[in-house]
């Protein structure tokens, strides 16, 4: 596998603290909601989210 920059690795970074920080955010909102259809909207954003993060993390290692 080839080697990464620098940069390529903190873009990697700034794009897994995003992919954290919205993933917290939708739980934060799915916990407020009283809506259930909302609430499983949030969630479902979360979980998404949470992937996103997870596939980043993964190609990482």
């Amino acid at each position: 596998m080839a080697q990464i920059t620098e940069k390529e690795l903190s873009a990697l970074s700034d794009l897994l603290g995003a992919e954290q920080l919205m993933a917290q955010k939708y739980r934060a909102q799915a916990c407020c909601a009283s809506d259930t259809a909302i609430k499983d909207c949030y969630e479902q954003m979360a979980a998404r989210h949470q992937r996103h993060f997870d596939e980043l993390y993964a190609n990482l290692k």
